[in-house]
């Protein structure tokens, strides 16, 4: 089948009234506490996002499934853990927006956000345990801790044009992939699938998660500002050892130069067009390809009655993205 664009996913039965669900949960369980806490993760819900993650939850689902309460427990707790992480990167980054809004960090300063950051992690754990399902808890643990091996992964790498593609790739598997892996996990495992078919769904969740960093570090380099939301270059102003970024770098001492220190920011584009020179985006996304054919054959694996068609679509509309 083709791609499917996300409206298209929105539109499939089920996805809305359980996304709708999903979003009720999540504004209750933010406003648990009350408080000022309570009011700045209320902020962080209200800048949006696409809800991927709830979404994967619930098409690693089989249909018989998809109207357990359990489902939208863990759609909410694999979007609180990954709003937390949003709120504690603002706080590194020190970024004043995020999706047209202020950050917590910008508002609030780096203590408020710190704790808003730990109460949206203990509140998805809080919301997680009401399943029941101690295997679903240690899934997730496993992909928070991944998060915070990645971030110092990430520091260590920060201007670093000798990082190698496997130390990238371990970097992103902690950092995007568990989580990704743990939303098709649990979406599988509390759907009543057979704990094979949740493991090939949490491999299936892993890859998709590592394709989609490769393409959004493609993105940075060659993608539309409008589109993306994030100014061309900002992986190489900011020193990340983005996949690109460092097969350039190989072939091209000034790529390699530029990572290691701050470029000017008129000297952005001129850079970037060397990165394309070098053919390390067209690499790039080769990679990123035979990550989607790998997460596919991870969905071969599954025995159980799960309809595939959806989270292939979802897979292969990864490397085209434009946003």
């Amino acid at each position: 089948m083709s791609p499917l664009s996300y409206p298209d996913l929105l539109a499939l039965p089920g996805i809305g009234v359980y996304l709708e669900r999903v979003e009720a949960r999540l504004a209750a369980d933010v406003g648990w506490a009350g408080g000022a806490t309570s009011a700045t993760a209320a902020e962080t819900l209200a800048a949006g996002g696409k809800r991927l993650r709830p979404l994967l939850v619930l098409l690693s689902s089989p249909v018989a499934g998809q109207e357990r309460e359990d489902l939208v427990r863990a759609g909410s707790a694999v979007e609180l853990v990954h709003m937390a992480t949003l709120v504690h990167d603002d706080v590194l980054d020190h970024a004043a927006m995020r999706r047209g809004h202020p950050t917590v960090w910008a508002k609030h300063g780096d203590r408020i956000a710190g704790a808003t950051g730990d109460f949206l992690f203990a509140r998805a754990f809080a919301v997680l345990a009401e399943t029941g399902d101690l295997e679903s808890l240690v899934l997730l643990s496993q992909a928070a801790l991944g998060l915070s091996e990645g971030e110092a992964l990430q520091m260590l790498q920060t201007r670093e044009p000798l990082t190698t593609t496997e130390q990238y790739f371990e970097r992103c598997t902690l950092k995007t992939g568990r989580l990704f892996a743990a939303a098709c996990g649990l979406g599988g495992r509390l759907g009543g699938l057979a704990d094979a078919d949740a493991d090939a769904l949490a491999d299936y969740g892993r890859l998709l998660g590592l394709a989609f960093q490769v393409a959004d570090d493609i993105l940075d380099c060659d993608g539309s500002s409008a589109a993306t939301g994030k100014t061309l270059g900002t992986d190489l102003i900011g020193g990340t050892a983005t996949l690109p970024l460092l097969l350039a770098a190989r072939d091209d001492a000034e790529v390699a130069a530029a990572l290691r220190s701050e470029p000017a920011p008129g000297d952005v584009l001129g850079l970037l067009n060397r990165v394309v020179a070098t053919g390390a985006l067209d690499e790039a996304r080769d990679a990123a390809r035979n990550l989607v054919r790998s997460a596919e054959e991870a969905l071969d694996r599954i025995q159980g009655d799960l309809d595939t068609a959806p989270l292939r679509s979802v897979v292969r509309g990864v490397v085209d993205r434009d946003t």
